[in-house]
């Protein structure tokens, strides 16, 4: 062996590294959500232990890191080893240099275990007898393992023996990683998707397999569908059905079976092309734990899928193009007579002979909200939400991304009467696509039309989209669903193009209670608008406000003196309430 410029007998052989990214060793990231870990094949060092030179080891603390991962040796034989070690070395020592100063013990094994030191080897009985009680208790603490070797093996003996072994790990690591990457390469270049490369990565991993775009969609699922179920069970879906990608961006780990007494394994790596994130690739497994192997062959398939979702998107977005033109000169009246717009429609897999309803979408400001797609642009990952929740809960519906906003053309329930406000199941088609918010996922307005009959009704149902969605961020702000129906009133406002010449009215009709913002103001403004709300009943809105009857005859008393005779003054009555509908306004 070699000697370093310190004088200690370097056993630092540099192994192969890994091919591979930013995964984790399932064991050490067994805490879900850590973050990203590098990734280390070697051998754990329970593994290293059962090696027949290391028979008669003894673990003395640190048990539950046995799963750290061994890939180098180094030997101790200097006090300040720190500027030398690496991350996942077995350090060998025998006590030699700390013979003087066992109260560095216990502070040696946290500095080690803050370099990602895997385990401490002690050869006892010719410089230390024993090990301090305070150095154990830390390494149990921090779940770093201090072993003792057997007093006649030689340091030579277990260098050779265990980098023989981890040597060998790697090397069949990376000859059945590479015969993965290609077979997996093959699907792709013979045609097949992400469903053809889920399919192959459960036959090779067990269990069940997922791809879930940045926001959590799931994008194609294969394996075990009760495991998928028992996943959803231990909570990693959110209510609408996205996989929660917050949690665990890359590792693995174990999580909770929500049967008492089992646990499910899990890994995730990210599905990156370049700069642009496409989501992730989640593997379930229901006993045997996801080894590095198994991780690092989800990172291999994750470059696979990547390169699938690409050229899906390349071809998409030749297809939407086409679509979206067509759908553009449906919704303005310009693709010809109903028959040749059916036609048109069916050749698209749409169907416009049925009761439809047209939704408009259009994203928010970003507001500092974290965007999970990376440099992807999020109007690309907004019209994939769209199409992929569309697809799913009406195969004929039509999506389109007409660059300011999205449209939906989507189909009702049959006997839905045209020109009635929309059903239940467009909101719920939308809070599909909006999710829980979880993962930082951007926020958008919604307008949906009345019910419409076939293709002659879709120009005016979209105006009534689109008015609907204008207005509702208008006057509800941003991140709601708004029906054309439940406009009212603000249909006739938002036509007023000067939003000065509306304020200056509600001030006209108000004075002073549309011009004061405080305590007094705001609720004189109260009583009014439940006052109006009541149809002048003194007597049901003291019952609402909880006011005593004489007490809100004197508020009215006083609204009078401020606004005029509104209780005798029908026009007048109207004028007011017009103007309180303005200040209810956003941006008024």
């Amino acid at each position: 062996m070699e000697k370093s410029d310190n004088g200690y007998a370097a056993a630092d052989k540099v192994l192969p590294a890994a091919a591979g990214g930013l995964v984790g060793e399932p064991p050490r990231a067994a805490t879900i959500g850590r973050g990203p870990q590098r990734v280390a094949f070697g051998l754990r060092v329970q593994q290293v232990l059962e090696i027949p030179v290391l028979a008669g080891s003894r673990v003395l603390a640190g048990s539950s890191g046995l799963d750290r991962v061994v890939t180098r040796l180094n030997v101790m034989e200097v006090p300040d080893i720190l500027p030398w070690v690496k991350p996942d070395e077995l350090l060998l020592t025998t006590g030699y240099p700390l013979r003087h100063s066992r109260h560095a013990l216990a502070d040696l094994v946290g500095d080690l275990d803050v370099r990602g030191v895997s385990a401490l080897a002690v050869k006892l009985g010719r410089y230390l007898e024993e090990l301090p009680a305070t150095m154990l208790a830390r390494a149990d603490r921090l779940g770093f393992p201090v072993v003792t070797l057997p007093a006649g093996v030689a340091f030579d003996d277990i260098l050779n023996q265990v980098l023989a072994d981890v040597l060998d790990r790697q090397a069949s690591v990376l000859a059945r990683s590479e015969e993965v990457h290609q077979v997996l390469v093959q699907i792709v270049l013979g045609g097949g998707g992400l469903a053809e490369v889920t399919s192959a990565l459960v036959g090779l991993l067990g269990g069940a397999v997922q791809v879930a775009a940045p926001d959590g969609r799931i994008l194609q699922s294969g394996g075990d569908v009760e495991l998928l179920a028992a996943a959803a069970g231990a909570g990693w879906y959110d209510g609408t059905g996205r996989f929660q990608v917050e949690r665990l961006t890359a590792g693995a780990g174990t999580v909770e079976h929500p049967v008492p007494g089992t646990a499910i394994q899990v890994a995730v790596a990210p599905v990156v092309a370049g700069s642009f994130d496409h989501g992730r690739l989640v593997a379930w497994s229901p006993a045997r734990p996801i080894d590095d192997l198994a991780v690092h062959t989800l990172e291999r398939a994750a470059t696979v899928a990547a390169l699938a979702i690409t050229r899906e998107l390349a071809v998409g977005a030749v297809q939407a193009k086409y679509r979206g033109d067509f759908l553009r000169d449906v919704l303005s009246g310009r693709a010809g007579d109903p028959g040749d717009v059916l036609a048109h429609g069916r050749s698209l897999g749409w169907d416009f002979n049925r009761a439809l309803a047209v939704v408009v979408a259009e994203g928010d400001a970003a507001g500092g909200q974290p965007d999970v797609g990376g440099l992807r642009p999020w109007r690309e990952r907004f019209a994939t939400a769209w199409t992929t929740v569309v697809r799913g809960r009406d195969p004929e519906g039509a999506v389109a991304d007409l660059g300011h906003e999205l449209v939906a053309v989507v189909g009702v329930p049959p006997g839905t009467e045209p020109g009635s406000r929309c059903p239940g199941t467009v909101d719920e088609l939308i809070t599909a696509v909006r999710g829980d918010g979880g993962g930082g996922r951007r926020s958008f307005s919604a307008g949906v039309s009345r019910v419409c009959a076939g293709p002659d009704g879709l120009v005016v149902a979209y105006g009534q989209a689109h008015r609907a969605v204008r207005v509702g961020r208008r006057v509800n702000g941003p991140g709601r669903t708004t029906h054309f129906d439940a406009l009212g009133v603000f249909r006739l406002l938002s036509l007023v193009p000067d939003p000065a010449e509306l304020r200056g009215f509600a001030e006209a009709t108000l004075g002073e209670l549309a011009v004061r913002e405080d305590a007094e103001a705001l609720d004189l403004r109260n009583t009014l608008t439940v006052l109006l709300a009541t149809n002048l009943n003194v007597a049901e809105t003291a019952r609402t406000l909880h006011f005593h009857y004489n007490t809100l005859r004197y508020r009215i008393g006083k609204l009078e003196r401020m606004i005029g005779p509104f209780t005798g003054d029908s026009h007048l009555r109207l004028s007011v309430s017009v103007a309180l509908a303005v200040l209810d306004m956003k941006g008024i």
